[in-house]
């Protein structure tokens, strides 16, 4: 995953975006921004748990902190996107408050559909 996570995302969007050791170890990550084109809108590109972590709350955790960083900047909702064959990402987000409509063909290209999620905060 190194190679989708360019340092400009921790530099430039320090602080939206978050990072989580446990005993100097990277348990997990969030990498989110507050839209350019949306004053109420926050986005989140991409969040990661290492696998050892899965099921501790980090995921739900990072989540929170991302929340309230978009909430203090006045955005009102926070959207990402995923596979609709990943039924873990679509779940775990349904589980913490995020809607989803129907794929979108093609969203990121020819063959590469999506699933847009948003929450509301």
């Amino acid at each position: 995953m190194v190679d989708m996570l360019p340092r400009l995302f921790f530099t430039h969007f320090r602080d939206t975006s978050l990072v989580a050791e446990r005993g100097g170890e990277l348990a997990g990550f969030l990498v989110g921004l507050l839209s350019q084109s949306d004053a109420e809108g926050s986005y989140v590109h991409f969040v990661g748990v290492s696998p050892m972590e899965r099921g501790s709350g980090l995921g739900r955790e990072l989540y929170e902190r991302f929340f309230a960083a978009a909430r203090s900047h006045g955005r009102r909702s926070v959207s990402c996107v995923t596979s609709p064959a990943n039924e873990g990402s679509l779940a775990f987000h349904r589980a913490i408050g995020f809607e989803s409509g129907p794929p979108q063909a093609d969203y990121d290209g020819p063959g590469e559909d999506r699933v847009v999620l948003t929450r509301r905060l």
